[in-house]
């Protein structure tokens, strides 16, 4: 059996740190900025997802609730479960608290329209966001699920992670769907939308 400090960690390179907790900074360890990070990170391209629910609180039909994500992805293929990653206090944080239903639509090159009303900060009510876009509505999660996306996924919350200033959201897929399987993927890079190719 090798020594413990020749054993590969799982990027499959020998780890000179692993007796140091992750968890715990060494001492005089500099810490990135959040403007440092942020640029790092906008190197990253990501896919760009609509993450909806629907709100049966809200008045007397209750409302549809929308996010524009780029922190979505698969976890686990048995069960299959995937995660996205919400501000705390967001609507959408507050609202999958206690709704643990919802989906995700994978957005198409040609709806970064959707993604950019999604996004904006300081919006009207969500009910006028979904006013002109073609939607059904999901018979396992009750959520809007967008036409025209690439896949749609309807998930049910397993777990809540906090994680600083987000919650990792981990869920359960009851139903996914590849209605436009042969469409583009709209990408995020940069802080910009754009098409691949």
């Amino acid at each position: 059996m090798p020594p413990a400090e020749g054993i590969p960690h799982a990027g499959g390179v020998p780890n000179p740190d692993e007796r140091v907790s992750p968890a715990e900074p060494r001492s005089g360890e500099p810490r990135t900025s959040a403007d440092e990070f942020r640029a790092a990170m906008s190197r990253l391209a990501a896919g760009v997802t609509l993450i909806t629910a629907h709100d049966p609180e809200d008045g007397l039909a209750g409302e549809d609730v929308g996010m524009t994500a780029t922190a979505f992805l698969s976890v686990s293929l048995e069960p299959p479960l995937v995660l996205v990653s919400v501000r705390v206090g967001s609507r959408m944080d507050e609202l999958l608290e206690r709704q643990p239903c919802w989906a995700a639509s994978v957005l198409s090159e040609s709806q970064r329209h959707v993604a950019g009303r999604f996004a904006m900060r300081g919006r009207v009510s969500d009910r006028l966001l979904f006013d002109d876009i073609p939607y059904t509505r999901g018979a396992a999660s009750g959520a809007p699920l967008i036409g025209g996306a690439l896949s749609i996924l309807e998930c049910r919350t397993t777990q809540r992670v906090p994680a600083g200033d987000h919650t990792l959201v981990i869920a359960e897929v009851l139903t996914a769907r590849t209605p436009s399987a042969g469409g583009r993927p709209l990408a995020y890079f940069r802080g910009r939308y754009h098409q691949l190719g």
